[in-house]
């Protein structure tokens, strides 16, 4: 019995034991990442045909309307033009980042749409191999097809004629010098991206990466595309460049313009956002820029109020909105002009300028690049970024007639860029799961 007594304690002791080893295991589940309009776009020919032109003719219309005023300040815009609402001639000296001409008519465009005929280009190239690797060497090849024609005869025989080709050259030769770097290893071609345009953070990506956006089926691929091709962009530049790509994918899809803007909340594959200390640039830039045109929608002034200083504002000759219309455009305009970088063509402020014009024209795209093209710097690129993202949205069929009108035959018959053309061989070259027939 004693011996039955003293086995029964031991399974007791055993099994209190057993039950303060025990521990409660409790697995709290984790968040998905959000999917994001992460489905892929099926668009019919006719509505895909009628978006990407929409998308190339309004990239084009912004770049032809900030092109007579490039880099200017807004006051020198209104002391001049008063307040630009459409095309306005290109009067100014050719160069090789602006037009290969000396003053062209209303219409004509600068390097942002060629980078547009450039990339056309390239899809058809390399397509479905779009990587790093492929870009460079496609950026070779063109630089030494254009370098290689400095000796001819027709250049040797005419001063003139070299002048025309050396501008080529001098477009391509910064992005050239990083590819065959990129081609040579690691630190050659750290040396040259960190050197390319003064190695100031440039809005390089901004140029092509939004053609990503009419070409891949959904944001977030879009997006990686991009970032994979951002070869001359550095820091949170190569951000940008991702979202201004995934923006236009979003424009591809819907009107909303609150979905379009949310694309830099929720796009985010190679998360910035978990950046100690700092967090994501690009989305803090875009939140803060937002906050600044609600602010804007909060004044309403009457025809009698005086500003501060007690003078009479002031509201530029050909502007058609009321007097609380410009007091908010100006409002906002302060605020950027107080964010300003040390060069215009900076990443970081075409990207904080691009939030605000769209916002500010909530998906109207007169409003939209009136605002950004009258504000100044570096006004055709972001107003060719804006346009692209808005012709996505609204398409080609929906653009002002008069601008779509006189920007395409200016492009064509005195550039030489046929953007219908464009359109086409750019349809005809989207992946094949992104187009049914009809």
């Amino acid at each position: 019995m004693k011996r039955y007594f003293l086995i029964m304690a031991f399974l007791v002791s055993a099994l209190i034991l057993s039950c303060k080893d025990q521990k409660a295991e409790i697995d709290i589940p984790e968040p998905k990442k959000s999917s994001y309009a992460r489905d892929s776009l099926i668009l019919n020919r006719d509505v895909l045909y009628d978006k990407v032109l929409g998308a190339l003719v309004g990239s084009a219309i912004g770049d032809a309307m900030g092109a007579s005023t490039e880099m200017w300040h807004r006051s020198d815009i209104q002391q001049k033009y008063g307040y630009i609402t459409g095309l306005t001639p290109a009067e100014r000296i050719q160069s090789p980042e602006g037009t290969w001409e000396h003053n062209l008519k209303a219409g004509a465009t600068t390097d942002d749409t060629r980078w547009k005929y450039f990339m056309v280009s390239y899809i058809e190239a390399y397509s479905p191999n779009l990587n790093s690797k492929n870009f460079a060497k496609f950026i070779i090849d063109y630089y030494e097809s254009i370098a290689s024609k400095l000796g001819d005869k027709e250049i040797l025989a005419s001063p003139d004629a070299l002048d025309t080709r050396l501008e080529k050259v001098d477009w391509i030769k910064e992005w050239a010098r990083v590819a065959l770097a990129y081609q040579e290893g690691t630190e050659a071609y750290l040396e040259a991206q960190n050197r390319f345009y003064g190695g100031e953070m440039s809005c390089a990506g901004m140029l092509y990466t939004p053609m990503f956006g009419l070409l891949e089926p959904n944001p977030e691929i879009a997006y990686l595309t991009a970032y994979k091709h951002s070869l001359f962009d550095i820091g949170y530049a190569k951000d940008i460049s991702g979202l201004v790509a995934a923006m236009t994918q979003m424009a591809m899809r819907t009107t909303n313009m609150d979905s379009i803007l949310n694309t830099a909340v929720f796009i985010d594959p190679m998360r910035y956002q978990d950046s100690r200390l700092v967090g994501r640039l690009s989305y803090n830039t875009a939140n803060a820029t937002r906050k600044y045109v609600y602010m804007s929608r909060e004044i309403k002034v009457s025809d009698s109020i005086l500003l501060k200083d007690s003078i009479e504002m002031k509201i530029p000759d050909r502007y058609n909105g009321t007097k609380t219309d410009w007091a908010q455009q100006d409002f906002v305009y302060k605020l950027l002009e107080e964010d300003e970088k040390a060069i215009a063509f900076h990443a970081g402020e075409i990207w904080q300028i691009l939030i605000a014009g769209l916002a500010f024209g909530d998906g109207d795209f007169e409003k939209s690049l009136q605002f950004i093209v009258n504000y100044g710097r570096d006004n055709d690129t972001v107003a060719a970024v804006a346009g692209m993202i808005l012709g996505a949205k609204d398409g080609f069929n929906k653009l002002p007639p008069e601008l779509r009108t006189e920007v395409l035959q200016v492009n064509k018959e005195q550039l030489g860029i046929d953007l219908e053309a464009l359109a086409s061989r750019m349809a005809e070259s989207m992946m094949p799961e992104t187009v049914t027939s009809n």
